[in-house]
């Protein structure tokens, strides 16, 4: 049986526990906050807080199976509601985000003691080392998730785009970690049995991490239910090409480029950012006071919205698998982006959508002005990637996932799928 902790239980461990529980493997999910959808205050509060709080249910697995650690995430939460900068402070405020996510793996490193019956452990990255360590003296299986690329060749990159775009510089997160986070980091993937990555791109970045014990596991994420009948005000037949991107406003995200290139076409496209300011940028703020901007939306809705749109273009230079890619696809919305996305597990270029290379705006460009002039190619893409989407589905997801998690418990010889429609891949 496994115990798997992730602090705020976002979508892809979400999937992760329910592949667990429906195999018949999950011992206990440990979360810091979990909400009851069937509460009765759930009638009566705004709907903006229910669908927030709706992010941290888990209805799919047995309360029993369900534990909580919440304290630290609360005071996290209500020191941002009160705009309390200084407890939230990176690393070093009390209720900053690694105190949630060290906060939990503590108590569940505890729990490890008090149970019996646990064969493996799976957790994700900045929550794992007291868990990891506890599990390597009980000798149980120690699974760990990392969704994004290697530190080391983060910080070679943005180093790099630190020079080379220095006026969106400011958005470039993650460039102070301490020695001592970096070095949690180290320690989690050396006690790791068993590495799972969302995609080629964040395998590759583990090659700076030096030898590792643990075999290598990519699979990547899943795409939601599709789209059947798009809304009435997407017309990708004609008038101006609806352009959109989707996350974090980070030139980490490459948004940079997008910008540029959407500049380069002036009245020819209408722009869409939908995601949250990072930080304090006068080069961003000039971007989204010239176009439509929606800082933050409920899923369902950002996947309407994804619908309304003609293309999704994600540039980023950092990622791991972005999930907004086979979301767009879903909707039957084509999407260029770049390989270090993870969208080469799902985009054949050109067929249902667009790989192009990082920090190259002239190459966005090229592409949507071939989809502005070409509306049937346009649509024949969306088909395409609605058909794509579909062959990786999170249900996909959940069955290799769960097989994964059996073999790596048993340590057993890699799996060997069919081929097709996955990139289902071991390395050693």
């Amino acid at each position: 049986m496994i115990l798997v902790s992730h602090p705020t239980g976002n979508e892809f461990s979400r999937e992760a526990i329910r592949a667990l529980n429906d195999a018949g493997l999950l011992s206990e999910f440990w979360t810091s906050v979990s909400w009851n959808e069937r509460h009765p205050l759930n009638r009566v509060l705004p709907r903006s807080v229910s669908s927030e709080l709706g992010r941290r249910s888990f209805s799919h697995i047995g309360r029993n199976q369900l534990h909580c650690h919440p304290w630290v995430e609360v005071g996290r939460l209500t020191a941002q509601k009160l705009n309390l900068p200084r407890v939230l402070r990176h690393e070093t405020g009390i209720f900053c985000v690694d105190a949630v996510y060290q906060s939990l793996d503590a108590r569940v490193a505890a729990r490890l003691c008090e149970t019996d019956g646990v064969r493996g452990v799976y957790a994700y990255e900045d929550g794992a080392l007291s868990t990891f360590r506890v599990a390597r003296q009980l000798g149980i299986k120690a699974i760990y998730e990392l969704p994004i690329g290697y530190w080391k060749r983060y910080r070679e990159l943005m180093r790099e785009e630190a020079i080379l775009q220095p006026d969106w510089a400011v958005t470039l997160q993650g460039r102070g970690d301490s020695d001592e986070k970096l070095r949690r980091k180290d320690e989690e993937l050396a006690l790791a049995t068993h590495i799972v990555v969302p995609s080629d791109f964040v395998s590759e970045t583990l090659q700076s991490a030096g030898p590792l014990e643990a075999r290598i596991t990519v699979l990547p994420y899943g795409a939601p239910p599709l789209q059947r009948v798009a809304p009435k005000e997407r017309c990708p037949g004609s008038g101006r090409l609806k352009v959109l991107f989707v996350g974090g406003l980070s030139q980490r995200k490459g948004v940079s480029y997008l910008v540029d290139a959407v500049s380069k076409l002036g009245s020819q496209v209408e722009f869409t950012l939908i995601g949250k300011r990072v930080a304090e940028c006068p080069a961003l703020d000039a971007a989204l006071q010239r176009h439509r901007w929606i800082p933050t939306l409920p899923h369902p809705a950002i996947l309407e919205e994804m619908s309304r749109h003609d293309v999704m273009v994600l540039p980023s230079l950092f990622e791991g698998c972005a999930l907004v890619v086979l979301e767009s696809m879903s909707q039957g919305v084509p999407v260029i982006a770049t390989p270090n996305t993870g969208g080469t597990h799902f985009i054949s270029d050109g067929e249902d959508g667009f790989i192009v290379p990082i920090r190259d705006t002239e190459a966005i460009v090229e592409k949507l002005v071939l989809l502005m002039g070409d509306r049937d190619r346009l649509a024949a893409l969306g088909r395409a990637a609605k058909r794509k989407a579909e062959q990786h589905s999170w249900k996909y997801y959940r069955e290799r996932f769960a097989a994964i998690v059996r073999q790596a418990i048993a340590a057993e010889a890699p799996i060997q799928f069919p081929p097709a429609p996955s990139h289902f891949e071991a390395r050693a």
